[in-house]
Order: structure tokens, then C-alpha cells, then sequence
């Protein structure tokens, strides 16, 4: 790939993080009561949970100060763009929308400002993030939305080349030291690799590797380690949520077009009928610890670039939380990355520029749908820990 190329799809992956966001995003306080309601509430997704297992939130306190510390949580559950958290309050937070979170700022402007390059999305924000606390059953869970990215903050280091600041980690070690959780889990979109996983599988990982060509291109955990969080995740409610993603399965529904995929055939055209399933490493033919891949740029995986052979997945952050639990050693939580295919693999025969403008499509198209399917999943871990 070209250095021209490159920059393009930084671009890409800067607008995709970026998407939906809008003035209330800005806001550190938002003033609810004059906003339409709608702005406060979430879908009803009318998800019949098993008894006993259904997402109870908390009541957020808009006096709640936004430089205290995150409460305690037995589980924290980290997303990243507006799509994602969207689906994650539609599912795990029913009945309090993303505005209503609470703001996060805490050691922002003392510590974080610095490390943030100029116009990064957290800056205009003025905050790390923003969260939600919820149960389910007997586990408490912190669902947090990061205004930090891998993708968005990095300063170039003026001396060494291929090398940026990375604030995002830092924020995960904060996270982890004030809410003391036994498990994080990553949970958004990402770009499918293998043929036979579909629009709206989710993908399941306890590792996770970097493959960074631009401002981490040159970054001492940039060598092709694979972080590994040994644990086993608990599959009990797996079947239960891949039963409840059927009901959303009709939203995957594609357009009468031809080409993004090699499975894209016929004519007239009639396109595949997707039902959302889950993907798990060491289970179904994959490897055991078969990585996500964090990227410093948009990828998607294709019939051609092989992707599948070494990754699960790709992505734009999730192997930061691995290099923290390496760093963090025997106080590490455990931790698992939970992935939906917001695109499937496209046709490596197409020209670049028709590929990537797929994949974008999809995203924007299919980037919240899919994402109800990942926050699902994320209920069935939860629910199977106790």
C-alpha cells in the first residue's frame, strides 16, 4: 500500500470514528429537559431476556461531578463511535439513551490534553468519555463510550518516525485502577475477514495483535505479538443470544447490487440472507487465540489479502487493552474482545477505491444493526459468570 494510499484510509477510519456524532456530543452537560425526548430514551428492541437476566441500569445522576472516579464494576464494557454506543444503551442500558450518560473528564485537561493531538474528536468533546452502570443478574457492569481512539489522538513524535503518543492506553489503565473490574471486554464493529462469516456475525477473542503502518509503524509493541488473556469465556447464554439476534437479522438486508462480495452472484442479483451467529476463537474450525488485529488505518479484510490467516477480525483498538494487561501484569483483569462484522470480506478483484468504498458503506449502513448483535453477545458473557 502506498503512502498516499495510507493517508487515505487514515482519513477514513478518523470520519468512520467520528460518524454521528453531533452538538449534543460536545456538551459536558446536556440539557435534557429542553431537548426532544427521543434524545434521551432508547430503541425498544423489545428483547425478551430469560428471567432473572435482563439489563437493569442504574439511574444516572446528572449531578454526578465529571473528574470523580468511574464507580466500582465487576465487569467494564468499552465501545468507541456513536453507532456502537447507541446499540449498547438499546440493549444493555434500556430506557437511558447516550446523552444521558454520565460525562467523564477526570485528569483530562492536567494530564490527557497534552498527549491529544490538535482537533482529535476528545478535545472538542473536552472529556474522556462518558458511562453507564448496569446489571445483569447478579454482576454489576460499567458500559463506557471512550472519546480516546488508537485512530484520533496520536501526537507524531517530532524525532523518531512511526512512533505517536497513545493516551487511549493510559485511559484503560485508569479505567481499570478506579473500577476494579474482573473483566473488560471491547465491543464494537469491525471488518470480517473470513468468507464464510457474514454480515452481523460477531467475532470472540482473547488475543489480540497489532499491525500499525503509520504513526505506531515503528512503536516497540508494533513487532506481531499476540496479547493473550487466558481465561475461559463462558458460553452458556451463546445459544440465548444467537437466538435473539434473529429477530434483527432482517435488518441486514442488502440493496440489489453486484460486487462486494465474491458470494455477490447472479443475475438478476439476489442477495445472500444473513443469520447472525457468533464466532469464537477455538471453537467451529478456528484456532485457539486466533487474534483480533488493531490497525492505525482503515482495513478490511478481502478474497485476496490473506487476512484471514492471521487475524479473526480487523480493527482500530483492541489490542491497546492487551499491551495494558501485559504491562499491568498479575493485576491485569481478565479481558476479551467482542466484535461485530459491520462488513463482510469484499471482492479482492475490485479496483482499491471501489473497495473501500464498500466497506465504508457498510459501516454507515449496517454499523448500528450490526452492533446490537456485539452488544448481545456482550450480555452473554456477562450473564454467564455467575
Amino acid at each position: 500500500m502506498t503512502e498516499q494510499e495510507l493517508q487515505y484510509r487514515k482519513e477514513l477510519a478518523e470520519m468512520l470514528l467520528s460518524e454521528g456524532m453531533d452538538e449534543i456530543d460536545l456538551q459536558m452537560r446536556p440539557e435534557l429537559g429542553l431537548l426532544p425526548a427521543e434524545a434521551a430514551l432508547t430503541a425498544e428492541l423489545d428483547i425478551q431476556f430469560p428471567e432473572g437476566l435482563a439489563p437493569a441500569p442504574t439511574l444516572p445522576d446528572p449531578n454526578t461531578i465529571t473528574t470523580d472516579p468511574l464507580p466500582k464494576a465487576d465487569v467494564v464494557a468499552i465501545t468507541w463511535t456513536v453507532d456502537e454506543q447507541s446499540a449498547l444503551a438499546d440493549v444493555l442500558t434500556p430506557g437511558f439513551g447516550r446523552n444521558t450518560w454520565t460525562r467523564y473528564n477526570r485528569r483530562f485537561d492536567q494530564f490527557y490534553v497534552p498527549l491529544i493531538r490538535h482537533g482529535a474528536p476528545s478535545l472538542q468533546a473536552h472529556r474522556l468519555g462518558s458511562w453507564c452502570l448496569t446489571n445483569i443478574g447478579q454482576t454489576s457492569v460499567l458500559c463506557f463510550k471512550s472519546e480516546l481512539h488508537l485512530n484520533q489522538d496520536g501526537i507524531f513524535d517530532g524525532v523518531a518516525p512511526g512512533v505517536a503518543t497513545l493516551p487511549v492506553k493510559d485511559l484503560f489503565k485508569q479505567i481499570i485502577e478506579e473500577a476494579q473490574p474482573q473483566l473488560v471486554i471491547t465491543v464494537g464493529t469491525s471488518g470480517g475477514v473470513f468468507k464464510n462469516h457474514d454480515l452481523g456475525d460477531v467475532v470472540v477473542t482473547r488475543a489480540a495483535k497489532f499491525h500499525c503502518q503509520r504513526e505506531f509503524k515503528n512503536a516497540d509493541f508494533n513487532h506481531g505479538q499476540i496479547f493473550k488473556s487466558e481465561w475461559e469465556v463462558p458460553r452458556k447464554h451463546f445459544k440465548t443470544a444467537v437466538g435473539l439476534m434473529q429477530k434483527f437479522a432482517d435488518k441486514l438486508k442488502e440493496p440489489p447490487i453486484e460486487g462486494p462480495t465474491v458470494r455477490h452472484t447472479g443475475t438478476p442479483f439476489k442477495a445472500p440472507v444473513y443469520k447472525p451467529d457468533i464466532k469464537q476463537e477455538g471453537f467451529s474450525g478456528i484456532p485457539e487465540f486466533h487474534p483480533i488485529m488493531t490497525t492505525d488505518y482503515f482495513e478490511y479484510g478481502t478474497s485476496k489479502n490473506k487476512l484471514d490467516e492471521v487475524c479473526l477480525a480487523v480493527e482500530m483498538g483492541d489490542a491497546v487493552l492487551g499491551l495494558v494487561a501485559q504491562e499491568l501484569g498479575s493485576d491485569a483483569p481478565n479481558w476479551v474482545a467482542v466484535r461485530n462484522l459491520s462488513d463482510p470480506q469484499i471482492n479482492g478483484d475490485l479496483a482499491s477505491a471501489i473497495g473501500d468504498a464498500y466497506a465504508v458503506w457498510y459501516y454507515k449502513k449496517f454499523g448500528y444493526w450490526t452492533s446490537v448483535m456485539s452488544a448481545l453477545t456482550t450480555w452473554a458473557i456477562v450473564a454467564g459468570l455467575k
